[in-house]
Parts: structure tokens; sequence; C-alpha cells
């Protein structure tokens, strides 16, 4: 009896740190409209405690195309997404992310670790350094626009698309940055376009994990439920820090530095043990 208890003890532990977690990348991405992603794997390994850095990037891809798929539909009723630019960009990463993350699977899980932390860093550094350039609101994927947008979308997604399955993220972060770069489109229309992409490139990183069994189900449920709830404080109090909103970013891009050095730490310490 007391055995069954231990375990069931354990197993109810486990269930609210995921939910905790879930609920903290929730709140994260209601607030400043991306991002949390990227905490996902970190809290799965070193919070709740999932051995294998594989199921938690698996886990964590299921996650997160969800909640972009949650956040997406808002978007879109808001129009807020450029459909042909976003759909281009997304069928172009999706390619990238079934290499990926075939590569990421194959990969030894704590160097994927370490790699990761590295990611972190340089996502980090990239929101803080990022400036508001010349935005063209009118852009739009036509025959007339295709020369020039075709190729700069397919590049970029296809890059972003494949970063994004290694390493088992949604790439907001990642795909933000691209759409700016290759149409220019303004800072609103980025994201929302930008939930397209990661929705599309969520799915195919899980699909491929969940072929190899590298996802916990039960772990997935309680994170997205928690992610919920985070979701709907997190939109909720950026309605009222919207004039600060550049710096929660910019202090949110600090934390992700603190939290890729810590993994790139673990991850030495761990190879070197």
């Amino acid at each position: 009896m007391d055995g069954r208890a231990g375990v069931y003890r354990v197993i109810t532990l486990t269930d609210t740190l995921a939910s905790g977690s879930g609920m903290l990348v929730g709140f994260v991405l209601g607030l400043i409209g991306g991002g949390g992603s990227v905490l996902a794997v970190p809290l799965l390994v070193y919070l709740v405690g999932v051995p294998s850095p594989h199921v938690a990037i698996g886990t964590s891809a299921v996650a997160v195309a969800i909640s972009a798929l949650a956040n997406l539909a808002g978007h879109a009723r808001a129009g807020n997404v450029k459909w042909p630019c976003a759909l281009v960009f997304a069928a172009a990463g999706v390619v990238g992310a079934a290499i990926g993350s075939t590569i990421g699977k194959a990969m030894d899980g704590q160097k994927l670790l370490l790699l990761f932390g590295l990611l972190m860093v340089v996502i980090a550094i990239t929101m803080l350094r990022r400036k508001s350039d010349a935005d063209d609101a009118g852009v739009r994927l036509t025959s007339t626009s295709a020369p020039t947008l075709l190729p700069r979308l397919l590049a970029y997604g296809s890059g972003v698309g494949a970063l994004s399955g290694f390493f088992g993220i949604g790439g907001g972060f990642l795909v933000v940055p691209g759409l700016l770069a290759a149409t220019r489109m303004p800072l609103l229309f980025a994201i929302g376009s930008s939930l397209v992409a990661v929705t599309a490139f969520g799915v195919t990183t899980a699909v491929n994990y969940a072929l190899s069994g590298f996802i916990d189900w039960r772990l997935v449920a309680f994170f997205i439920g928690g992610g919920i709830v985070g979701g709907l404080f997190g939109g909720r109090l950026a309605g009222v820090l919207a004039p600060r909103k550049a710096v929660l970013s910019q202090v949110f891009a600090v934390i992700v530095a603190a939290v890729g050095i810590y993994v790139i730490v673990r991850g030495a310490m761990a190879l070197l043990a």
C-alpha cells in the first residue's frame, strides 16, 4: 500500500510540475506574443524531471503546436495574418523541420541540450538587439512580387524550419525575424503570420518524434492544460502592460539568456562526467 501511495505521490507531483511549466509557457506566450516555447524543453528536463531530452523535445513539440494553433485563431480573426506569405514560409519550413527533427533524434541527447542552450543565448541576444525598421504594411505575395519575395520566403522558411525541427521548439522567435527579413511586414503581422509556421513545424516535429515513441502523452495533456490557463492570464495582463511591452520583451530575453547559460553548464557537466 505504501509503495503504491508513493508512486501516486510521484505521479501527482510530476503532473503538477508539468501543469505549472505549461502555465508559465502559456503566460509568456500570452504576455509578449511568443518566445515561451523556448523554455518548454528546459522546464520539462530540469523541473519536471523528464529523463530523456528526446522525450522532452517530442512532448514539447506537441504542446507548442496546439498552443500556436489556439493563438492563431485569434490573430486570424483580427486580420493579422498575411496568408500567402505565411503558407509559403510554412510549406518550405515543413521540409526543413522534417529533416531537422530526423537529425535531432539521431543525436546524443546531452549534446543536443548543449546546443539548445547555445541557441537560447543567441535568441536572447537577437531579442535584445532587435530594432524597428521601416515596415511595408502593404506587402503581398502576388505574381508581381513573387520574383523577389518567393525566393526569400523559401530560403528563410526552410532554414528556420530545420532549426525548429532539430531543437524541437516552436521557433516563434526564429520565424518572426525570418518573416521580417524576407518581407519587411509590420511586427504585428509577422507575429500573427508566424503562428501558421509554428503550428506546422510543431506538428511535423511531433509526428516524427511520435513515430519513434519519444512523446509522453500524459505530460502533454497536463502541459497544455496549464498553458491554456497561463495564456488567459498573460493575455489579460498584456492589455494592461501594452505600453511597456518592449521592456517586457527585453526582461524576458535576459531570462532566456540566463536559462540558456544554465542549460549549457549542465550539458557540459554531463558530457564531462
